[in-house]
């Protein structure tokens, strides 16, 4: 990644093989093994089999997981994500949160990450059905940290509101990208801005909780425009971010090309220059994903 920005078409084509620092172990462990077994006796949805995370052995063992609710069509198409798009058709299963909090009690993990597809075929976006899902799991298994990494409601503040209410512990929403490169990788009705306000309202309706963003390198963008995108997070109070290494799903031309692998160096470098901005937390590197080393980040703040 360069501070001089080439066009995509006049970068080179990345290696075919990852380069070495892109790869992880097998998963292994007791604590790996057990929720393993339980996620597929309690027929739940995790994130981290279904995207195939490279860091799946390292959060389940360390009793760390990542549940999708409300289906797994997505109403929106952003160029890097390989979740199937169309339309749910206003389908909302409403036993669903208490279906997950008793899963959650029963897999007794210590932290759990909420997350969805977008819904905007729901007048709130689904942001009830999160709301409850957080209730739920508050009520059931108490000693488990909540996280919810939601849509961006299409900027609806309100929706967003009903979240905050169920208080749970860190609210994220991912910037994915540079501002330049936004409305090229994300679906245009996604925005930098709309991102940055709604995280902006949590702050605003309650400033205890922590927000938290994510973005993904090795689109073209420059490390100025990495380092100003961590400014603007910022500026709007985000406390914890995660910088990871761009994957292109599969080779449909529907999704973005990979423009580049970044060295681990410049992974160190950001999050280096991003603690001095005053980060609570920063999680950076190739094989870094939303929710990677969420557990470490919870235990810098009191619940």
């Amino acid at each position: 990644m360069s501070d001089t920005f080439q066009p995509i078409e006049l970068m080179p084509a990345p290696p075919r093989r990852h380069p070495d620092w892109i790869r992880v172990r097998a998963p292994f462990g007791e604590e790996y093994t057990r929720l393993k077994g339980l996620v597929r006796t309690l027929d739940l949805h995790t994130v981290c089999q279904e995207a195939m995370c490279p860091n799946i052995g390292e959060c389940w063992g360390a009793g760390t997981l990542t549940i999708m609710i409300l289906g797994d069509t997505c109403t929106r198409a952003c160029r890097f994500c390989a979740v199937t798009t169309g339309n749910p058709r206003g389908i909302v299963d409403v036993d669903e949160p208490r279906r997950v909090a008793q899963a959650i009690a029963a897999l007794d993990v210590n932290y759990v990450v909420i997350t969805s597809v977008d819904r905007d075929d729901l007048p709130d976006g689904g942001a009830s059905i999160f709301a409850q899902t957080v209730r739920e799991i508050k009520e059931l298994a108490p000693r488990t940290i909540v996280e919810v990494l939601t849509p961006d409601f299409g900027g609806d503040v309100n929706s967003m509101s009903k979240i905050v209410d169920a208080r749970p512990e860190v609210i994220s929403q991912n910037i994915e990208t540079v501002r330049r490169l936004t409305y090229t990788v994300r679906d245009r009705r996604a925005g930098y801005e709309q991102t940055l306000n709604i995280l902006s309202a949590v702050k605003a309706q309650d400033p205890t909780r922590k927000t938290k963003s994510a973005i993904l390198l090795g689109f073209g963008e420059t490390t100025a425009e990495v380092l100003e995108t961590m400014r603007d997070l910022r500026e709007h109070q985000v406390d914890l971010l995660a910088i990871g290494q761009y994957l292109r799903p599969t080779d449909k031309r529907r999704h973005y090309p990979l423009v580049e692998y970044i060295h681990p160096d410049v992974f160190q470098h950001l999050k280096d220059e991003g603690m001095k901005m005053g980060y609570t937390y920063i999680a950076s590197g190739p094989l870094v994903r939303s929710s990677y080393k969420a557990y470490q980040a919870a235990k810098l703040f009191d619940r």
